[in-house]
């Protein structure tokens, strides 16, 4: 199954509270900070949630 690797690059501050709640659970705490997920539509549908905060790669 193929990976993604999502990093946070924008600050959270002035984003909703769902926003902020996405991030803490794909794994993200601090700006830079990067975690692997399984590509799944979950996965998929938090990122695209938050695609203005964060970058992703597939591995």
């Amino acid at each position: 199954m193929a990976k993604l690797k999502v990093t946070l690059v924008k600050s959270m501050i002035g984003s909703s509270e769902t926003q902020r709640a996405t991030v803490k659970t794909l794994g993200l705490n601090k700006l830079n900070s990067t975690s692997e997920h399984n590509d799944t539509p979950q996965i998929r549908g938090m990122v695209r949630k938050v695609e203005h905060l964060v970058k992703v790669e597939e591995v």
